[in-house]
C-alpha cells in the first residue's frame, strides 16, 4: 500500500457516508443499514442497503478496501505482474419505486498492484420513461464537474460510457449514458481531487430528477414495463459488467457484489410495446445512435 491508496480509501469512505445521508433525507421513509464485513485474505468493507423506502424500492451504497495476494485470474485479466494488490472504491445503485423516476448507478475506485495504479469510475442513468429534460440536466451536471478538472475528459468519457453500457445481445443501450473511465493514471494529486469532487457530487445530478418524478401517477401497466426494463439492467450486470467480474475474481463478498440487482424484475416473452406509445419512444432511443444530451 501507498499513501495514495490510504487517501483514496478515506475519500471513498467519506463519500459513502455523505451519499447515504443525502438519500435518506430525500426518501424520508427508510434508512440505510450497516453491514461490515471482512474479506478472507485481507481487507473488507461496509455494505449499506436501503429497502422498501417511500421513494427508493432498493438502494445500495457500498464501500470496500481489499488487499492481499493477487489471484491468477485477476493478474491475467488486468495484465499485471505484481503478486499483491490493493483496491478500494464506493459503488451505488438506486432503484426507485415510481416508474417515471430513473434508476441511477455510479462508482469511484482506485487500484494498485506493485508500481501499477489507476483510478476508474463513472455514472449512468437508466430511465423507464424518457424525459429529455431529465437526460439533459443529468449530463449537464456531470459536464460541470468534469469542467472543473484538467484531468477529466467529458466528451471522451461520455463516448466510452455509451460504448460500455450497451447490451450487444439486445442491440440496446442501458439508458441515457453518463460517463465511464477506467485505468486512468497520470497526476495522482489532480486525479484524486477530481475523484473527490465527482464522488461528493454524484447525487447532485440525480436527486433533482428523483424529486421531480417521485410522486407522478402511474398505472399497473407502467409498473409492469418498469419491471421488464429492470431485466435489461440485470442482464448487463450478470453478463458484461467489469465490476461484477472483478469482485468475483478477487474473492469478493457475493452478497455485496449482487446487491445492485433490483428486488423485483420481470422477463415477459416478446414484450414489445406498440408504436406511438411512451414505452416505444424509450425503446427507439436505446436502440438508436447515442445522443448528445
Amino acid at each position: 500500500m501507498t499513501a495514495m491508496s490510504e487517501r483514496a480509501a478515506q475519500v471513498f469512505s467519506e463519500v459513502q457516508e455523505l451519499l447515504c445521508s443525502q438519500l435518506e433525507a430525500l426518501d424520508g421513509g427508510a434508512g440505510f443499514g450497516r453491514d461490515a464485513w471482512e474479506r478472507p485474505g485481507g481487507g473488507g468493507g461496509l455494505t449499506r442497503v436501503l429497502a422498501d423506502g417511500a421513494v427508493i424500492e432498493k438502494g445500495a451504497i457500498n464501500f470496500s478496501r481489499v488487499e492481499g495476494e493477487a489471484p491468477a485470474k485477476l493478474k491475467e485479466h488486468l495484465q499485471v505482474e505484481a503478486d499483491t494488490f490493493f483496491a478500494t472504491g464506493t459503488s451505488m445503485i438506486f432503484h426507485p419505486v415510481n416508474p417515471h423516476a430513473p434508476t441511477m448507478h455510479a462508482n469511484v475506485r482506485y487500484f494498485e498492484a506493485g508500481s501499477t495504479w489507476w483510478f476508474g469510475g463513472g455514472l449512468d442513468m437508466t430511465p423507464y420513461y424518457l424525459y429529455e429534460e431529465d437526460a439533459a440536466a443529468f449530463h449537464r451536471s456531470i459536464k460541470e464537474v468534469c469542467g472543473r478538472h484538467e484531468v477529466a475528459d467529458y466528451p471522451a468519457w461520455k463516448r466510452w460510457c455509451d460504448e460500455y453500457f450497451h447490451l450487444p445481445h439486445r442491440g440496446e443501450a442501458r439508458g441515457v449514458g453518463g460517463i465511464f473511465f477506467d485505468h486512468i493514471s497520470g497526476d495522482a494529486e489532480q486525479l484524486l481531487a477530481f475523484m473527490e469532487d465527482l464522488g461528493t457530487n454524484l447525487l447532485s445530478a440525480y436527486l433533482p430528477i428523483l424529486e421531480r418524478r417521485r410522486d407522478a401517477a402511474y398505472t399497473p401497466e407502467q409498473e409492469r414495463w418498469q419491471l421488464q426494463r429492470r431485466g435489461r439492467y440485470v442482464e448487463f450486470n450478470l453478463i458484461h459488467d467489469r465490476g461484477t467480474k472483478f469482485g468475483l475474481q478477487t474473492g469478493g463478498r457475493t452478497e455485496s457484489i449482487f446487491v445492485s440487482l433490483p428486488a423485483r424484475v420481470r422477463w415477459d416473452y416478446m414484450a414489445e410495446p406498440a408504436a406511438g406509445t411512451p414505452e416505444h419512444t424509450l425503446l427507439s432511443m436505446v436502440r438508436g445512435e447515442p445522443r448528445a444530451w
